[in-house]
């Protein structure tokens, strides 16, 4: 039955590092949305972002750290496995042909990933895959033109699709989002300052442990 369909999410990032404002977000909308599961989704070399600051390993370590002590949130590390270039289509296609056609999928994304959608890899696939899940701040304005306007006024769908349906919708979430960058973290690192209460304790530690980011900040947010 369509009300009984299991609902898998993913929240992708390089996770360099990982800290309150990428745990918060997730959590927040596996509450929201009602999804079964909710996996972080580090990723390896994606397409549009530099290249990580530091190995697949140490931001794998820090996730695993970060997500101890909260059962509510799962590492999904296929990307990190697999290496080479990261391709979010592939990664759905892989998840789709293990979870089978019923169980609904949904990668989330903030707005900006959005607006970009149609330079990714093998665009138009995503949706046959998976609903996507976009965040926006609060009193940020959905395109009103262009292929991407064309998309949402096609696949525009609600919190209940993602239920009953295994893909195929867009679904926008208002959210209130920590004001928490990554790159602000390592530029305190290089510096030597304290990123202390922007992230995990435990993540801190083996930043500290590891002598993490303590040249000129590198990598995505």
């Amino acid at each position: 039955m369509n009300s009984l369909r299991r609902t898998i999410a993913l929240f992708g990032g390089t996770f360099d590092p990982v800290h309150f404002g990428h745990l918060r977000m997730a959590l927040e909308l596996k509450v929201a949305l009602e999804f079964d599961e909710m996996r972080l989704l580090p990723s390896h070399q994606p397409r549009h972002r530099q290249t990580p600051g530091v190995s697949s390993e140490h931001r794998r370590q820090m996730l695993a750290l970060a997500i101890r002590d909260c059962p509510q949130l799962a590492m999904d590390d296929r990307e990190l496995r697999r290496g080479g270039a990261t391709y979010t289509v592939d990664t759905l296609e892989e998840l789709r042909a293990e979870l089978g056609d019923s169980v609904s999928i949904s990668f989330c994304m903030g707005l900006d990933s959005l607006l970009t959608l149609t330079t990714w890899h093998r665009w138009q696939r995503l949706l046959e895959l998976a609903h996507l899940v976009v965040v926006t701040r609060p009193g940020w304005h959905l395109p009103g033109e262009g292929e991407v306007a064309e998309l949402l006024s096609k696949h525009s769908g609600e919190q209940h699709h993602l239920r009953e349906q295994a893909s195929g919708r867009i679904v926008v979430r208002e959210q209130t989002l920590l004001p928490i960058s990554a790159t602000r973290i390592r530029e305190l690192i290089a510096r030597g300052h304290s990123p202390r209460f922007l992230l995990p304790d435990a993540v801190l530690e083996y930043i500290e442990d590891k002598r993490l980011y303590r040249t000129a900040a590198e990598g995505g947010c």
